[in-house]
């Protein structure tokens, strides 16, 4: 394995890993920064309000993202796979 498939393989690799966590962490922004506007507009500063709704809706877009990360870790896997019989 050369230099420049390693790169390949490691370039390939770092895009898979956003396209598998984007979709959750940009949910868990947003479930964030809807709280914290809720939290500046009524001054209420209790930390434990931010943790239950982030929870839930990380759980529940990861229910809903679970077959979108399935089929891009297994591609993923199957080029790789491609690539270690084609050596």
């Amino acid at each position: 394995m050369t230099g420049s498939d390693v790169m390949d393989v490691s370039r390939d690799a770092i895009w898979v890993m956003l396209q598998v966590s984007s979709p959750v962490m940009l949910i868990a922004l947003l479930v964030g920064l809807m709280i914290a506007l809720l939290q500046a507009l009524t001054q209420v500063q209790e930390m434990t309000i931010v943790f239950v709704p982030k929870i839930l809706a990380i759980f529940i877009s990861l229910l809903i993202f679970m077959p979108f990360m399935g089929l891009t870790l297994a591609s993923f896997m199957e080029r790789i796979s491609q690539r270690i019989a084609g050596m």
